[in-house]
């Protein structure tokens, strides 16, 4: 399913890293509804650096999600780095907030990361379409499974 990340490619790493997860929560938080959240999304989507199309590739796609979605995964001294894709904002953007709370993490912190909780708590649960969480929920399960 994942492939190691090409070094030339490492350069998509430190891009996800810049991104704080205290302070996307508290934009979330801070959103007064539903669309000021769907928006701090679509930005998020939208600052996720996109992958060369020769990264592309059916072995790195991810089953389960609607919109076509890539993830790749390396490790470096015990700790785990995705960088990762889609052809939909939507989904770009929460694939930027799966990321933000797994990049830079030992296999531990990862699996006992709950994605349901962590979405509820940036108040998307219920705002979702099924197919669009099981399409997270497929992603988290991608990451947890190459750490």
């Amino acid at each position: 399913m994942s492939q190691p990340v090409q070094p030339a490619n490492e350069q998509f790493l430190t891009a996800i890293l810049d991104n704080d997860l205290q302070a996307t929560l508290t934009l979330f938080e801070q959103a007064g509804n539903w669309q000021e959240r769907y928006r701090q999304i679509m930005l998020l989507g939208k600052a996720l650096p996109k992958l060369d199309e020769q990264l592309r590739v059916d072995s790195a796609q991810v089953r389960g999600c609607e919109s076509n979605a890539w993830l790749y995964h390396t490790e470096i001294n015990g700790l785990h780095y995705f960088i990762a894709d889609s052809d939909a904002r939507i989904v770009k953007g929460l694939i930027a907030l799966l990321l933000i709370a797994c990049n830079g993490k030992n296999s531990a912190e990862i699996n006992a990361f709950e994605p349901n909780e962590f979405f509820a708590k940036l108040g998307l649960a219920g705002q979702l379409s099924p197919s669009r969480t099981n399409g997270l929920l497929a992603l988290a399960n991608a990451i947890k499974a190459v750490a």
